[in-house]
């Protein structure tokens, strides 16, 4: 199997990346340049839920292809008008905006908690608050509103405008609106930050909080959404309704895109001009979107989803009760967690050895992501090389 040298690729070495070349994907599974065959938990980290190369959103691209690849903002377009309406009708939105990543659909998020509270509300606030271990992308404003240092190491100065509180503390929430507060963005499952889920009661607070205050309450669902906590987005599962809504990642089966949700008390921060995007919302991501969307709120779909979940997440709670390689078992729906007792990294590359690709959240959490469509077979597999990698 090759490996490229990084002192020699014209890439930007700004990945610390596995030592496998992956060339072919079908379903639960990829294949290396060599041809070893490897089941994919990781799902392009959250993003292919639907298994690599859905057979239906292959041929919705495959047809877009035939008809229109790009078009401008300037003009309408059909199928992005339509992926918009499939977003608004499962959700509490009624406007999108349409970028192409999760940290370009926060900077949406964080720019109209700025209008509402500056162009609607006519005050001056500014400030955005955000939560410890948190992770929102990689742009300036983005990696300043994540809650990790790592994140943010040698990018000093950080913008402006960020302030973060600890996670799951209902005490600390006596902070959380200031004079300059407009917006408070929170994931429902911190993925990048250990898998941990928010508390019900501690997120019904915040929510209480941004009303009682008319600041906007945001969630960041780009790895929670489409699907993956078994429920289109997890706020369905926490009896809370947000302002905005971001969610990338697994709306396109792969192809870039992003968004932005509102309701309409949000979304009439923003105007003509106020935002855009050469690519966001292009045909082709949109007709990836589409397809995507239309197998994942189907309810039979979600069900089996939840089913594969119980059953995964009830046997990785038998291996981390017999194993001392492991602790617990954290997330909600396919977004699972694996506490590790050693450094979870060492586990990932033993489990790569022997198929399985997965990931970390952290130095002491293995992450685990397979497709939603994954079956009992595949996950048996999983709980097994956990198991002798554990030396179960």
């Amino acid at each position: 199997m090759s490996e490229t040298n990084t002192l020699t690729s014209s890439v930007m070495p700004t990945y610390s990346r596995f030592p496998i070349s992956i060339t072919k994907g079908e379903g639960s599974y990829v294949w290396d340049d060599a041809g070893k065959q490897y089941l994919d938990y990781t799902a392009g980290i959250a993003t292919c839920n639907l298994g690599h190369a859905p057979e239906t959103v292959k041929e919705a691209v495959k047809d877009q292809l035939d008809t229109l690849w790009h078009c401008s903002n300037l003009y309408h377009i059909p199928i992005q008008e339509q992926l918009a309406e499939l977003l608004t009708v499962h959700t509490f939105a009624d406007k999108v905006f349409f970028g192409n990543s999760g940290a370009e659909a926060n900077e949406a998020a964080i720019k109209l908690a700025r209008s509402y509270a500056q162009k609607v509300k006519g005050t001056t606030a500014f400030e955005v608050v955000t939560f410890s271990q948190s992770f929102h992308g990689r742009t300036l404003a983005t990696l300043a509103a994540t809650g990790q240092e790592k994140i943010q190491k040698h990018f000093a100065p950080l913008a402006k405008g960020f302030r973060y509180l600890p996670y799951n503390d209902i005490a600390a929430l006596d902070q959380l609106i200031g004079p300059d507060t407009c917006g408070v963005l929170v994931e429902l499952v911190q993925g990048e930050g250990g898998v941990i889920p928010a508390d019900a009661a501690w997120i019904k607070e915040v929510e209480r909080l941004c009303k009682e205050h008319d600041v906007l309450f945001m969630l960041d669902e780009v790895q929670t959404g489409v699907g993956r906590t078994g429920t289109l987005y997890a706020y369905e599962q926490y009896d809370v309704e947000p302002d905005v809504l971001t969610t990338a990642k697994g709306l396109a089966s792969g192809i870039p895109i992003g968004a932005m949700l509102a309701g309409s008390k949000a979304a009439a921060a923003f105007e003509a001009g106020s935002h855009g995007s050469t690519f966001g919302g292009n045909p082709v991501a949109a007709a990836a979107g589409k397809a995507t969307l239309e197998v994942i709120t189907n309810p039979s779909f979600l069900i089996e989803v939840q089913e594969s979940a119980d059953y995964f997440r009830a046997e990785l709670e038998k291996i981390a009760a017999e194993s001392g390689a492991f602790t617990d078992v954290r997330g909600k729906g396919l977004l699972l967690g694996l506490g590790t007792t050693g450094k979870a990294i060492a586990l990932v590359h033993e489990a790569r050895e022997l198929g399985l690709l997965v990931l970390v959240a952290g130095e002491h959490v293995l992450r685990i992501l397979p497709p939603l469509n994954t079956n009992k077979a595949e996950i048996d597999f999983c709980i097994e090389t956990l198991k002798q990698i554990a030396g179960a």
